[in-house]
């Protein structure tokens, strides 16, 4: 049903729309508890790690956490020693709730382990942390009726191993066993993704296995399998085939209506997600409407993603107050002596500790996502304390990034605009700096997916001047996420100097300049 509100001669819908967020929030894993939903997602390479979101109504969501700070200290992992992991870090994640213990799980390239972060309160924490060897590839982690835990894991060959019943290793004796051959059949296994994303639901005595599989020159699919023992056999069968929406799982809400949170590639801002209602019939979850994904559900509007997922920050803190919120996350781990809220009131200050040949090895970048279907990042920067060879200002983060900043050369300070688009970063414009402040912006425009960006500085906060080009902004598989605004200061002669950012301020929409 669909409600329409007429405000002002402005129709405003009544009812959610998909994407449910316009924002790079792939991989989810979801559960209900009495009537509170929780989301966590992937962040990979992005400190800290493992997000945790919440919503009362599956539609409007917020930022209540992370499961990590740190998902380990390896060179990657910190942008140390010429190493780095984009694209890597911490993948797909599962999310449980047992007898008053939440469970989130993930696994890691970067670690090579699986790792199990328990809480009592999945809103503050503390988070307990254990791993183990190996890293099982997009698994799912499943307590049994009988009080056994499993993981579900694999690409293609899906296995199943034993854990100890606390999820704390694998138990001791057991043997890992295939339970499906080849989890690609029901879509055709002629190469492509094979299916992968495990996520395992019990319903009614029966065991629901969601998978995600790919088929060379076909759409991104839904596979479910079901059986009515965890060791099979298993009966599998395409369950959605539209628009390349897919990998997710089944929640339901509390009066019994069900859905499938699944996600979608959506071009440079990433893969965002969907949900779709589901019915039941002769022991099979049936998705979407007549097959196809809708683009209105019978739930409550979206109140937008500002302040819930993404939010503009002054850099004003009250006592007690966290030094970033949420919504920050920095590139790769940061090094804490280098960057602070506190040294100047009212301001970001980050400090070179090391000089670095290019701005995606430079450490102590703070990112927040972009969002669609268009979104505008600005910042006042002074640069009065940068010495030569720094370069300071605002990104947009993935591999063929783009910056706008500040860089001191010889004495003397340039705005420069600089592109990735080829792959290697080249300056496209530079205008001379007289004063110490200067005002960043960045707009994005996903429409249509559309993925351009405009850069535009001012010297007085009134009147913006574009610089540089364009920037193409492709979803790339080295960086495996969505473009991200970033706030940047990095050396390249000497060590010592500080960039000050007084704001940023993210709005959803563009000036169209």
């Amino acid at each position: 049903m669909v409600v329409l509100l007429q405000t002002q001669n402005r129709v405003v819908a009544q009812t959610a729309t998909n994407p449910v967020i316009f924002a790079d929030v792939p991989d989810m894993a979801m559960i209900r508890v009495g009537n509170t939903y929780y989301m966590s997602s992937t962040t990979m390479h992005l400190s800290p790690g493992l997000p945790i979101m919440k919503s009362n109504d599956l539609i409007n969501w917020k930022m209540v956490g992370y499961a990590y700070d740190t998902l380990t200290t390896a060179d990657a992992m910190s942008l140390t020693n010429g190493k780095s992991t984009y694209g890597r870090g911490s993948w797909a994640s599962s999310l449980r709730y047992l007898n008053g213990l939440y469970y989130v799980t993930t696994f890691a390239q970067t670690s090579g382990r699986t790792h199990i972060y328990t809480t009592k309160d999945i809103e503050k924490g503390p988070w307990k942390a254990v791993s183990f060897k190996p890293s099982y590839h997009d698994h799912s982690l499943f307590f049994d009726d009988d009080g056994r835990t499993y993981l579900i894991y694999g690409a293609g060959k899906l296995r199943l191993v034993e854990l100890n019943t606390d999820a704390s290793g694998v138990k001791p004796g057991t043997t890992e066993q295939v339970i499906i051959e080849n989890a690609s059949t029901p879509s055709g296994t002629g190469g492509g993704l094979p299916a992968e994303g495990s996520q395992l639901f019990k319903v009614k005595g029966k065991y629901y296995l969601f998978n995600i599989s790919w088929p060379r020159g076909g759409m991104r699919t839904v596979i479910i399998h079901r059986a009515d023992k965890i060791t099979g056999p298993w009966e599998g069968r395409v369950a959605l085939q539209d628009l390349g929406v897919a990998q997710g799982g089944l929640i339901d809400t509390p009066d019994g209506r069900w859905f499938a949170y699944l996600f979608r590639d959506f071009g440079g801002v990433g893969r965002i997600p969907y949900l779709v209602p589901v019915e039941w019939k002769d022991g099979w979850p049936v998705l979407g409407v007549n097959g196809k994904v809708p683009e209105t559900l019978d739930l409550p509007a979206s109140k937008g993603l500002i302040p819930g997922i993404v939010n503009s920050d002054e850099f004003t803190r009250k006592k007690g107050d966290p030094a970033l919120p949420l919504v920050w996350q920095w590139n790769h781990n940061p090094d804490n002596a280098l960057w602070s809220v506190s040294e100047r009131k009212g301001f970001l200050r980050l400090k070179t500790g090391r000089t670095d040949t290019s701005f995606v090895m430079a450490r102590n970048t703070l990112t927040q996502r972009t969002i669609g279907p268009e979104c505008t990042g600005s910042t006042l920067l002074d640069a009065s304390n940068m010495k030569d060879g720094d370069f300071a200002g605002l990104s947009l983060l993935q591999k063929n990034y783009g910056l706008v900043g500040v860089k001191v050369e010889n004495g003397s300070r340039s705005i420069v605009m600089v592109s990735a688009s080829s792959g290697k970063p080249v300056e496209i414009q530079r205008v001379p700096l007289s004063q110490k402040m200067v005002y960043l912006k960045a707009e994005c425009d996903f429409n249509d997916r559309k993925d351009t960006a405009h850069f535009f500085y001012s010297l007085d906060g009134k009147a913006w001047s574009p610089i540089g080009e364009p920037l193409k902004m492709p979803y790339t598989i080295p960086h495996f996420m969505g473009y991200r605004f970033g706030l940047f200061n990095y050396a390249t002669l000497q060590t010592g100097g500080f960039a000050d950012f007084d704001y940023f301020r993210i709005t959803n929409t563009i000036s169209g300049q």
